[in-house]
C-alpha cells in the first residue's frame, strides 16, 4: 500500500495560494534577517573590530594554533609575529566605511538567522512529503545549521587567517605596499565564511539529491577521483596559490564527500525498503 500524505490545507492549494504562501515565508525570513542585521549594525563597533578585524591581527588565536601545526611537521616559516602581517587596511570613498557597514550587517544577519530561514523552508515543503519523508527529515534543520555554521567557522578561523596571511605576505617588487580597501578586505571575509558554510551543506545536498534518484553511492564512489580532482580546483580557488594551505581546505572538503556516500547508501536502503512494503 502506497504510503500517504497528511492532509493538510496546504497540501490543496492552487498553485497562486502557494505563491502567497511562499511569499509570506519569504517576508518572515526577510524580516529575520532585517532584525538581526539591525542589533548588528548597532554593535557595529565590536563586529569590527573583534570579529571582521580578528584575523589582521597577528595574535588571532587561528595563527598561534597554524604556528603549532607547522612545527610538528617541521615547518619553521608557519608561525606569525609582530609586524609579519605587513599591510593596512583603508577606506577611499566617502560612503565606503557606511556601505561596509550596512552590508557587513546584512551579511552577520543571513548568517545567525540561517536556521530560521531553514525553518521557513522547510515550513513551506513539509506538506508535500510523505509522512514517512517528513519523520525521517525531521532533524533536518538542526544537522543543516550545525553543518553551514561548522563551515562558517572554518571558513573565518582556517580559510581567512589562512588567505590574509599569503596575500599580505605576497608582494611583485619590494617597494609596492599593501594598503588593502576595506571593501576587498570586507569581500575576503564574507567569501570565505559564506564558500565554506555552503559547502559544508554538501551531506544535505547529496541526501536530496539521492531521494530525487539523481545520485546513488555507486555513482558518488565511481566518480570519487573526479571529485577529487574538482575538490583541489575549488581549494584552489578559495584559498591563495599555496600547496599546504589548499590541503588543510581539500581535507575537510574530502571527508564531507565521503560522508556523503554513507548518507547516500542509507536514503538508497530506506528507498529499497519503502518499495518492498508497498510491493507487499
Amino acid at each position: 500500500m502506497a504510503a500517504k500524505k497528511t492532509k493538510t490545507p496546504q497540501a490543496e492549494m492552487s498553485f497562486l495560494d502557494h505563491l502567497e504562501e511562499l511569499r509570506w515565508h519569504l517576508i518572515r525570513s526577510t524580516l529575520a534577517v532585517v532584525i538581526i542585521a539591525t542589533v548588528a549594525f548597532i554593535f557595529i563597533d565590536f563586529l569590527f573590530e573583534v570579529i571582521i578585524l580578528g584575523p589582521s591581527y597577528p595574535e588571532f588565536v587561528s595563527y598561534d594554533i597554524l604556528c603549532r601545526i607547522s612545527n610538528l611537521v617541521g615547518m619553521e616559516k608557519g608561525c606569525i609575529g609582530e609586524g609579519d602581517l605587513d599591510f593596512i587596511i583603508q577606506s577611499r570613498k566617502v560612503g565606503a566605511q557606511f556601505n561596509t557597514a550596512i552590508w557587513t550587517s546584512i551579511t552577520t544577519g543571513i548568517v545567525v538567522g540561517f536556521p530560521y530561514i531553514l525553518y521557513e523552508f522547510w515550513k513551506f515543503i513539509s506538506p508535500g512529503l510523505y509522512d514517512n519523508e517528513r519523520k525521517s527529515s525531521k532533524g533536518f534543520i538542526i544537522i543543516a545549521s550545525l553543518l553551514f555554521f561548522m563551515g562558517a567557522f572554518f571558513g573565518y578561523y582556517v580559510i581567512a587567517p589562512l588567505s590574509i596571511n599569503f596575500l599580505s605576505g605576497f608582494k611583485v617588487a619590494e617597494t609596492i605596499q599593501n594598503e588593502f580597501d576595506i571593501d576587498s578586505y570586507v569581500g575576503l571575509m564574507r567569501a570565505s565564511v559564506l564558500a565554506a558554510g555552503i559547502i559544508f551543506e554538501l551531506p544535505i545536498i547529496m541526501y536530496f539529491l539521492t531521494k530525487i534518484g539523481l545520485v546513488t553511492p555507486q555513482f558518488l564512489r565511481k566518480n570519487r577521483k573526479y571529485a577529487l580532482v574538482i575538490v583541489l580546483i575549488l581549494s584552489a580557488i578559495i584559498t591563495p596559490p599555496d600547496i599546504s594551505t589548499q590541503v588543510i581546505v581539500a581535507v575537510p572538503i574530502l571527508i564531507l564527500y565521503e560522508v556523503s556516500i554513507i548518507i547516500s547508501r542509507i536514503v538508497l536502503k530506506r528507498e529499497e525498503k519503502r518499495l518492498k512494503k508497498q510491493m507487499a
